[in-house]
């Protein structure tokens, strides 16, 4: 088929509107588990510190003898442990022509990057709170870091060939040789966390061990009443000897850890909670700063376990 002769085109025209739609469509994951699930309280100064304590080992020698002399027993002090705050934040300048003219999607593009970059701050979190790194103190050119859960689990782990539990406050585990995760890596960390006095209400793996959780065998003799239209492969709670753990994939951890957690033994420790400020105006912009100054608050880590080293594909 032929254009008629001397029709006029789109291609030629030039007052044509746009069609731009007026919504932004954004898939970045911005669910946070961890920092969702744990308590949130307050710090005082950079340096956050808490005390943990246990109880003396039990013992069929309690035993007295009858009209004996009773001396006072030696006490045990408190154990004192840290870790450090550490700034997250986001700072964002919007010039004043951009802020006032049109837009698709968002009334005003000041508030829209506003709200883009709180969410980022967020992930930023997660991923310390998860991350295999002790603290860092800081001083006048080093920024101080937090603490995160890879270096704080010492007490109960399953790792690989090779790896082993942080040396220090100071410093991350050491990697292993990584291996594919199995239902008896976990049972013995559960039994490990129980024998400690742990009761672990939540296990957080990436996404390719979420799958290897579906597929444990302890599921192969369960019953379960099924939509006829319905599918079920995932496992959305695993139930052990020692409690229920509720299954969640967490995007934001390393994909080689799976965390068993107790969330009423954790929070985020916060010396200034989350806030917008101002910056100075030097021009025709609006600048804004994001912040805030938290730690991580592993209140007694034996109430939780790791099993380290997984195979992630």
């Amino acid at each position: 088929m032929a254009l008629i002769t001397n029709a006029f085109t789109t291609y030629s025209a030039v007052g044509n509107r746009e069609d731009l739609v007026d919504s932004i469509y954004d898939i970045s994951p911005v669910d946070t588990p961890i920092l969702s699930s744990v308590a949130q309280t307050k710090a005082t100064a950079v340096k956050h510190e808490w005390q943990t304590d246990s109880l003396s080992a039990n013992t069929t020698a309690n035993v007295l003898l009858e009209g004996d002399v009773v001396s006072a027993q030696a006490s045990t002090a408190t154990s004192r442990v840290e870790n450090y705050c550490t700034i997250s934040y986001k700072a964002l300048a919007v010039t004043g022509t951009q802020d006032a003219v049109s837009h698709a999607g968002r009334a005003s593009e000041l508030a829209y990057q506003l709200a883009k970059r709180s969410r980022e701050i967020k992930r930023d979190m997660e991923t310390i709170i998860t991350a295999n790194q002790g603290y860092n103190a800081g001083n006048a050119t080093t920024a101080r870091e937090s603490r995160g859960l890879g270096s704080w689990i010492t007490s109960n782990d399953s790792r690989g060939t090779g790896g082993a539990d942080a040396a220090s406050a100071t410093a991350g585990a050491t990697d292993g040789t990584q291996r594919a995760f199995t239902e008896a890596m976990l049972k013995s960390v559960m039994q490990q966390v129980f024998d400690n006095g742990g009761e672990p209400e939540l296990l957080t793996v990436g996404s390719f061990n979420k799958q290897t959780v579906s597929g444990f065998t302890g599921r192969s003799s369960a019953r379960q009443m099924i939509a006829e239209d319905r599918i079920q492969g995932a496992a959305s709670l695993y139930a052990s000897d020692f409690g229920d753990l509720k299954v969640i994939a967490n995007r934001f951890q390393r994909a080689r850890d799976a965390f068993v957690l107790s969330p009423e033994y954790a929070a985020v420790a916060y010396l200034r909670p989350f806030a917008v400020e101002e910056l100075a105006k030097t021009g025709d912009a609006e600048s804004r700063f994001l912040r805030a100054e938290w730690t991580l608050e592993v209140r007694n880590e034996a109430a939780h376990g790791v099993v380290a080293d997984l195979t992630t594909s």
